[in-house]
């Protein structure tokens, strides 16, 4: 489970098996108390969240919006093409 950044309490990361076939490029966000999963294209979107608010989902995707360089490069040194934009 390749940690790309943290941001306050909050974990993003992706799981390196999962999915088969691997599951488009996307991230997940953990705290204590939350969970949720982004997709990447064609643009950030929360895909499922338990947890968060709606406040704290659209601060996630802006987040992610400024990181999304960061997560694709993890992303593809880690699984290579796959999922790729």
């Amino acid at each position: 489970m390749p940690v790309v950044f943290r941001h306050a309490r909050i974990r993003f990361f992706f799981f390196s098996n999962e999915g088969h076939p691997r599951e488009p490029l996307h991230a997940h966000a953990r705290r204590a108390d939350a969970e949720a999963r982004l997709w990447l294209t064609p643009e950030v979107r929360i895909s499922e969240s338990v947890g968060f608010s709606r406040r704290e989902q659209a601060d996630l995707v802006r987040i992610i919006e400024e990181r999304r360089d960061d997560i694709v490069s993890t992303w593809h040194e880690r699984l290579g093409d796959s999922g790729s934009l």
